[in-house]
Order: C-alpha cells, then structure tokens, then sequence
C-alpha cells in the first residue's frame, strides 16, 4: 500500500498478520475434485484442509464444501484415525479456524465454484475447542464478514454430551453430526475410549434433543470396518438405535492407514449393511471415496510430512 507513510507500512509489517496459516503444500486429485491443503501455522505446526467439489444430481444441487481442522492432531485416541496416532499439541484458534476457510476461497479463485458448505470434519475434536469453533461459526455468519449462515455448516463430535447441550442452547441452527462407528457400548468402547465417560443412549439422546430444538437432521457418521462393525446383525442393532424422524446415516468405508490392520469392507457388503438400514425407513447413504492417492483421510498428510521431515540436531 504505497500510498501510506513508510512508517506506517513498517508498523503494519510488524504488528499485523494478513493470515495466521501459510499454505506449505497442496495435492490434487479426482480430476480437480478434490484439493488437500497442509497450512503451517506460525509456530511451524501444520494442519490439514480439505475442499471438495460435487457435482449436481436429482436430489442435490452442486455444492464445494470445505472440511477444516480445530485442533493440531486429536486427543481422542480413536483406533482407526490417522490422526489420532500422530498425537495432540494444542488448540487452534479462532484466526486459524476462520483463515482456513478465507485462504482455500482465495485459491479458489473466480474461475471455480464458491464455497457453500462447511465441515468440522478435518483434524480434532471440534468440541474439545468449543469456544474457538462456535466463534468461528459466527465470524462466518456475520453481515460485516462472509454473511455465511451457520444452516451451511456441520459440527462433528464423537459425542461429548456436555458440549452437544451447551451447542443446543446456542440457539445456532448448524448441523450437528455424532462420530457413532458402533452399534453398542461395548464395541465402541474399544474402538473410542471416550465412550466409557458419554455412552452411545446419552449421545443419541443429546443428539435428539438438538434436532427437536433445531429442526436440524441429524447426521450419524459410521465408518465401516471389515470385520468389526459391518456385519447385517450389528447393522440391525444399529437402526434401533438412530430410527428418529430427523436422522441420517453416513456411511463411510474405512480410509487405508499405513501399517494398520484395519481394512474397509467390500462393496457388497457395505451395500448389505446399507440395504438393512433402508429397509427400516433410515436415510442412508455411502460416502464415495475421495482422493486415496492424495491421503486424504484425516490426518493422512500430515502424518506422511511429519514422517518425512529431518530429525532435529
């Protein structure tokens, strides 16, 4: 900005920060569907953002969502997330939040779709960082801002209900989408800790609560995992427990993790498990795979850098 004294340009360069995330690498893939971002924020800790594009169908219109991270890395501990093996450093803040979305709009450019949709689906527990992630929501919705409306956005949580409650009583029409992976407590107390302290009846009843409240679907992601939790019997069990007028079954074949022996199931089979749900009247849909060749699940990217980079002295 030449037009201001030198002065003043010197102190801007050294009180102010036009981003708190700097883009350290991009990977394309599904023919420019699907853009991967590892940002490095200004301690050098790196986080992942996603940005996908849908084309229109019959039952949607097109749409570019963005999934962006609210923690670096997860404490949650989950045994089939890439994440969660890289560990836990800290919270991000509100900036960083607001800035992943602000940064891929800005690579987007004019030449491609806007982005319409935001999901807190990327590295972290949004939850765990509730303050950051519900001031982010409004910085979006504000008129001075984006003018985004929080109805566009979907907070995913493994189901701390104390903070599903406290979201509820915000009176913020975001969709809300429970991390759920198992059809009973046993199973999903192996697979997420956390389950032990938020069992899977006081999740969904939260869970309710926030749609009766909202008028908001509730969105129940379900990642399968051969062998685990994919069979027709646990399927079953599974629709007992979401079969509420305002739910949604999102299922989601197992992403590949390096040196894991967790495998997503076949085609067929997720298809059987899919069939049980819609049988018993639950909207169900199977995620279509985006960007293997990219690591594009949680995590994936950042773990393959982390791995990649020199040891210090």
């Amino acid at each position: 900005m030449r037009t201001l004294p030198t002065a003043t340009r010197r102190l801007l360069e050294t009180s102010y920060t036009f981003s708190s995330v700097t883009p350290h690498l991009k990977r394309v893939a599904d023919r420019g569907q699907t853009a991967k971002y590892l940002f490095k924020l200004r301690d050098g800790k790196t986080i992942e953002t996603v940005v996908m594009h849908y084309d229109a169908t019959q039952r949607s219109r097109a749409r570019t969502t963005i999934c962006v991270s609210s923690q670096v890395g997860c404490p949650i501990g989950c045994s089939f997330c890439a994440t969660g093996q890289s560990g836990f450093d800290r919270n991000l803040s509100e900036a960083e939040i607001v800035d992943q979305f602000l940064m891929a709009s800005r690579d987007l450019g004019e030449g491609q779709r806007s982005l319409t949709n935001v999901v807190f689906m990327g590295m972290g527990e949004p939850m765990n960082n509730y303050a950051a992630v519900v001031g982010a929501i409004r910085r979006w919705a504000r008129a001075d801002t984006l003018n985004f409306s929080p109805r566009r956005v979907t907070v995913s949580t493994i189901g701390l209900v104390p903070f599903i409650e406290r979201l509820t009583a915000e009176g913020l029409p975001v969709n809300l989408a429970i991390s759920l992976h198992a059809p009973d407590d046993e199973l999903r107390s192996r697979m997420i800790p956390v389950n032990r302290k938020y069992p899977i009846a006081a999740i969904t009843g939260a869970a309710r609560a926030h749609a009766e409240r909202t008028g908001r679907r509730i969105s129940y992601e379900y990642v399968l995992l051969q062998g685990v939790n994919d069979s027709v019997e646990q399927a079953n069990r599974l629709a007992k427990i979401v079969n509420h007028g305002l739910s949604h079954v999102n299922l989601i074949p197992m992403n590949p993790i390096e040196g894991s022996p967790l495998a997503p199931p076949s085609k067929s089979r997720a298809q059987a498990f899919q069939a049980v749900l819609q049988t018993a009247g639950i909207s169900t849909t199977i995620r279509a795979t985006r960007g293997l060749d990219i690591d594009a699940a949680c995590g994936q990217l950042r773990a393959r850098q982390l791995q990649s980079a020199p040891s210090p002295a």
